[in-house]
C-alpha cells in the first residue's frame, strides 16, 4: 500500500495516519531501508575520513583529498536526477546520510552546503535547457561555493555587474564566508547593477578570482569560509542565472527551510560524534575519579546516565532534522502534484525553526556534557573533543536562534508568515 502525502502541513499528515494506522510503520520502514542503503554506499569512505578528521583539526590542514572522494563518489550530486548523472535521491535520505558525514567530520557538510543549496534552487526552477545545463553539470561532479555576504558596515551588496568598453559584462568586489568556494569549481555570487541584483555562476580559477584562507572563527576551521574577490572577471551572458531585488522576501520555496535543516544535519551529526568519542573514551578506562584503585568507568551507574543522556540527546537531534526532511519531501511531492499552498511554505519555514530551537540546544548540551564521562584527561589536545563544542557553537550562530524563535511566536500570535529577504540567492 502506498500514502500519498498532498502537504507538508502536519496536520493533513496526521489525518492521513489515522485513517490508515499501519502507514506509519509502512513508510518508516521503507525509508529507512533506502536511506541505511545509501550509508552502506558511503560507509567505508566516512570511517577514512572520520580517522583523520583530528589530524586535520590539529595541524589545520585543509580536506580537499576529502572532498575530492566525496565528490568522486557522487556525493555532491544525491539529488540529481539519474538522467543527469545524479542519484535522485529523496531529501529524507539525503539529509540520514549528511548526517553520518557529520558524524565522521563536521566541516565537510558545511563545504558542500552552497552545493546542496544551488541544486535546490535549480529543482524549484523552470525545468529548461539552461537549468538541467547546471544540474548536469553538479551530476559531472562539480560543485559550487557561494560568494554572497559581506563584511560592511551595513547589510548590502556592493559586488558590481558591469558592462565594458566592448559591451562584455565584467565582475567586481569582494565577499565574505565564501563557504566552500576554496575547494569548488564553480562560484554563485551575488552581484548587481543600477537595476536589480544577479546570481552570478564564474569559474572558481577563471582569471581574476582570488579565493583567500582569511577564515577566523573557533571553530568550522576548516571550512574555507573566508574571503574572495573578483577583479574584473570576465562572465558570459549565459553564467547571468537569475535576476531579482534582494530587498523583496522570498516566497514559496524551500530553500530557507532547506538550507537550515542542512545545518541541523550536521549539528545532528556532531551530536552523534559526542556519543561515539564519549563511549570510546570510556570503553577501555580503568579508573574511576574519586574511586580508588582499578575501577572501569564503564560500570558506573554515573557513567551509564551521562552515556544515556548522550545518546538520547543525539537521537532526538537526528529525529527531528529528518521529520523536516519528510516535511520538504511532501512538499515538494504536493508542488508537482499542484496542490502545495502558500500556508504549507510559511508552516514549512515555521515548522523548521522551531525544530531549530530545540535541536541547537539538545547538541550543545551534548557537546558539553560529553566531558563528563573522563575528567580533565578528557581535555587532552590529542583527542580534540572541544572540537565538537566549538563546531556546533559556530553552525548555531550561523541563523541566529533568537531571530527564528521570534518569528516563530509572530506567526503563532499574529499569523504573520516569516519574512526573509534573501531573494533568490543564498541563505
Amino acid at each position: 500500500m502506498s500514502v500519498f502525502l498532498p502537504s507538508a502541513t502536519p496536520h493533513r499528515c496526521q489525518i492521513i495516519l489515522a485513517r490508515f494506522p499501519l502507514a506509519k510503520d509502512i513508510m518508516s520502514t521503507s525509508l529507512h531501508a533506502s536511506s541505511e542503503a545509501l550509508h552502506q554506499r558511503f560507509s567505508d569512505l566516512f570511517a577514512r575520513i572520520a580517522e583523520g578528521a583530528v589530524a586535520r583539526e590539529n595541524d589545520r590542514r585543509l580536506p580537499y583529498e576529502e572532498v575530492r572522494q566525496l565528490k568522486e563518489a557522487g556525493f555532491s550530486a544525491l539529488r540529481v536526477p539519474k538522467e543527469l548523472g545524479g542519484s535522485g535521491v529523496s531529501l529524507e535520505d539525503f539529509f540520514y546520510v549528511l548526517i553520518r558525514l557529520g558524524e565522521a567530520e563536521s566541516n565537510l557538510p558545511q563545504i558542500l552546503r552552497v552545493n546542496a543549496g544551488f541544486t535546490e534552487l535549480l529543482h524549484e526552477r523552470k525545468d529548461d535547457a539552461d537549468t538541467r545545463r547546471w544540474l548536469g553539470v553538479i551530476g559531472s561532479g562539480k560543485t559550487f561555493g557561494a560568494s554572497t555576504s559581506e563584511r560592511n558596515a551595513a547589510t548590502g551588496n556592493s559586488a558590481l555587474l558591469e558592462k565594458d568598453a566592448d559591451g562584455r559584462l565584467r565582475l567586481n568586489g569582494e565577499k565574505y564566508y565564501s563557504t566552500g568556494t576554496l575547494y569548488a569549481d564553480w562560484v554563485l555570487v551575488r552581484a548587481h547593477d543600477s537595476e536589480s541584483d544577479f546570481n552570478v555562476l564564474v569559474q572558481a580559477d577563471a582569471k581574476g578570482v582570488e579565493r583567500i584562507d582569511d577564515w577566523d572563527g573557533f571553530g568550522q576551521r576548516l571550512t574555507g569560509s573566508g574571503t574572495t574577490r573578483f577583479h574584473n572577471v570576465p562572465v558570459p551572458q549565459d553564467q547571468v542565472l537569475d535576476r531579482y531585488q534582494v530587498s523583496q522576501p522570498r516566497r514559496n520555496s524551500i530553500i530557507t527551510s532547506f538550507y537550515q535543516t542542512f545545518h541541523l544535519a550536521t549539528l545532528s551529526g556532531i551530536a552523534r560524534a559526542a556519543l561515539r568519542d564519549a563511549v570510546a573514551f570510556t570503553q577501555p578506562r580503568t579508573r574511576t575519579f574519586g574511586v580508588p584503585g582499578n575501577s572501569s568507568p564503564r560500570e558506573n551507574p554515573l557513567v551509564h546516565r551521562v552515556v544515556g543522556r548522550l545518546a538520547s540527546l543525539a537521537w532526538s537531534a537526528e529525529q527531528l532534522t529528518l521529520s523536516i526532511a519528510r516535511e520538504q519531501d511532501a512538499l515538494n511531492a504536493a508542488r508537482r502534484a499542484g496542490t502545495v499552498t502558500t500556508e504549507d511554505y510559511n508552516a514549512l519555514d515555521i515548522h523548521t525553526f522551531q525544530a531549530q530551537q530545540v535541536v541547537i540546544g539538545q547538541v550543545l548540551e551534548a557537546t558539553t556534557l560529553l566531558f563528563e564521562v573522563g575528567g580533565a584527561s578528557a581535555t587532552s589536545e590529542t583527542r580534540r573533543l572541544d572540537r565538537h563544542w566549538r563546531n556546533a557553537r559556530t553552525l548555531a550562530s550561523h541563523n541566529p536562534a533568537i531571530q527564528r524563535e521570534a518569528a516563530v511566536g509572530n506567526y503563532h500570535l499574529n499569523g504573520e508568515p516569516h519574512n526573509e529577504r534573501f531573494g533568490s540567492g543564498y541563505a
